[in-house]
């Protein structure tokens, strides 16, 4: 088997770069929410009240479990956390 390089390890993980693309946008967001949760210094169960969201699903939040998150339901969470997103879109460079 030949050894493949990828340009980025989301596109390691799936079939297509649109898909890809939507990991790496949901990574950030997880990310960010992560950050802003944990500067928080309350309990998961209050945490999850202001994201308005269940304490388990904070929890997969916390733990990175990218899987379990569509992009709607991280831009959902975002107005509890104070958090807005600013968009920037560029061309792709060449490959």
């Amino acid at each position: 088997m030949a050894n493949e390089r990828y340009t980025s390890v989301w596109d390691a993980l799936v079939d297509t770069p649109e898909e890809a693309e939507n990991l790496r946008v949901r990574s950030e967001l997880i990310m960010a929410l992560t950050s802003v949760v944990q500067g928080w210094n309350m309990s998961q169960r209050e945490a999850a009240a202001r994201l308005h969201v269940t304490q388990p699903r904070l929890n997969d939040l916390l733990k990175g479990k990218i899987d379990k998150f569509s992009l709607d339901a991280l831009v959902n969470m975002l107005t509890g956390a104070n958090l807005k997103i600013q968009i920037e879109v560029t061309e792709c460079s060449a490959a």
